[in-house]
């Protein structure tokens, strides 16, 4: 299961910085056909964001999804 969370982050982290970020949640969304501004993405974001940066990384994505 560790594995599908890293694959499927690796292809939301488009510029591949080891996060998501605000932008790169907007982007998927929108491929999803299911577009949110950046202000909702944001916000998203902080919700799993433990650490305060302002981005998911791998580890936040994998807790958010278990």
């Amino acid at each position: 299961m560790a594995d599908d969370y890293a694959m499927t982050f690796k292809i939301v982290d488009v510029d591949n910085d080891g996060f998501i970020s605000a932008n790169e949640l907007t982007q998927l969304m929108e491929v999803l056909g299911q577009p949110i501004t950046i202000e909702a993405a944001t916000e998203a974001i902080a919700k799993i964001d433990h650490d305060g940066n302002g981005l998911m990384s791998l580890e936040e994505f994998g807790n958010y999804l278990k």
